[in-house]
């Protein structure tokens, strides 16, 4: 039995639920790492591009998936890190002003100023979901990080507010708690896949994170180091299947499983004459189809998808900026041929993105894409776990200042995840 700090995550995607059980351990707090213990995952019941449709098929959902998961770990969590996204994610910008008293900026005042930020007025049928700061303005010095300990009269924080639909967050917490569970802390999905697939150089300099679901895609822009934009396309892996249902005459069943073993999202990489089996249905026997016109259907949707996406990307001030190209992940960045139509589509350097660094134990089992979700969550948890170890730790061995230093470090860093 473990007695390292156990965190559990749960992704609910539209096709799969996966859930996900780790250790905390490595250097706490500041690099945590997480020592998988637990996989379990189940075909999604009751949502829909996203948002729960029915409770108590979500509920079974995830009654599966996490018992899979804690009879592999032989470990029962009973909170979750659960991710969150669709079309009712809204971001938005807030600006907080402070006046400083003292000689230079403390760390309470930092405080105090995005405490001022995060109080703006959130409609009623919406909650705030992240309040992450961009960056500071000490008097007239722009873009500055951190200020503490810096010289000024007056200090601003521009805050990036992220904001969920109040109805489809108590749908989600409720499937959880009558599944067994409680609710930890939401997070969006796009940023807890940044958490697992991005370098802190790719932030940097400017990547766009491409998450490919069945039911929707989602876009997060990260720019010097910060989140800078949000988005979702309403389409996604499910309008793939549903195209290769209407052009090769299959099943939905039959083009799932096709598009799977033999889907490519780049057309010139399939031959002419390449041919695959069809299974035989009530209508047809079994017969043979060309391999090309399957992927000129998923080229032709994939390229739909991705000019939407590009008109987003030019609508948030960002095309031309994205220095270290595109990182794609998902269940949909599997397919043979996605990176290479990215790469023509945008023309900028593209790669797959799979949770590896900073996991141990059962880390094979989680090395595809679309487990970047799950394993993103379970990482955010764990700097969670390692903030609130430093405190309840350690008390004794350094002085009251200190831990609180130590924490509010840490504090930081961690907003500064986003």
């Amino acid at each position: 039995m473990t007695t390292d700090p156990i965190v559990a995550a749960l992704d609910i995607g539209t096709a799969h639920t996966t859930a996900l059980v780790a250790a905390v351990q490595g250097d706490l707090p500041r690099a945590p790492i997480l020592r998988i213990m637990g996989v379990g995952r189940t075909k999604t019941m009751g949502l829909r591009r996203g948002v729960v449709s029915d409770i108590e098929e979500a509920t079974l959902s995830i009654r599966k998936a996490m018992e899979e998961a804690t009879r592999i770990a032989g470990v029962v969590p009973d909170s979750l890190y659960v991710g969150i996204a669709g079309e009712h994610v809204r971001a938005m910008n807030s600006t907080g002003v402070v006046a400083i008293s003292g000689d230079e900026i403390r760390r309470s005042d930092v405080d105090r100023v995005n405490e001022v930020a995060r109080a703006m007025s959130i409609p009623q049928d919406r909650e705030l979901l992240h309040a992450i700061p961009q960056e500071y303005h000490v008097d007239k010095n722009l873009g500055i990080r951190d200020p503490v300990g810096m010289v000024g009269t007056r200090l601003e924080t521009e805050m990036y507010m992220i904001t969920i639909g109040t109805s489809p967050a108590m749908n989600l917490r409720k499937s959880i708690e009558k599944a067994g569970y409680k609710t930890r802390e939401l997070v969006l999905e796009p940023l807890a896949s940044a958490l697992a697939v991005l370098t802190e150089e790719e932030k940097e300099l400017g990547v766009l994170l491409l998450e490919l679901g069945a039911g929707t895609t989602d876009l997060a822009i990260f720019h010097e180091g910060k989140i800078r934009h949000l988005g979702t396309i309403p389409y996604g892996g499910n309008a793939v299947t549903g195209d290769l249902v209407q052009g090769l005459g299959v099943t939905q069943v039959d083009a799932e499983q096709l598009k799977e073993a033999y889907g490519c999202a780049y057309e010139p990489m399939v031959s002419a004459d390449e041919l695959i089996a069809v299974p035989a249905t009530a209508t047809h026997g079994e017969r043979h189809l060309s391999r090309e016109l399957m992927s000129h259907i998923i080229h032709q949707r994939m390229d739909e998808v991705f000019d939407l996406v590009q008109r987003d990307l030019k609508s948030a001030g960002y095309a031309g900026r994205l220095n270290a190209g595109m990182v794609l992940t998902g269940g949909g960045a599997a397919m043979d041929g996605i990176a290479e139509l990215a790469a023509d589509v945008f023309g900028v350097n593209v790669r797959i993105g799979v949770p590896y660094a900073k996991l141990s134990g059962l880390r094979e089992t989680v090395a595809e894409p679309r487990f970047s979700t799950v394993a993103g969550l379970a990482l955010y948890g764990a700097h969670r776990i390692a903030l609130g170890g430093v405190v309840a730790r350690r008390p004794s061995s350094i002085g009251g200042s200190g831990v609180d230093k130590i924490a509010g470090r840490v504090k930081t860093w961690l907003q500064d995840f986003f």
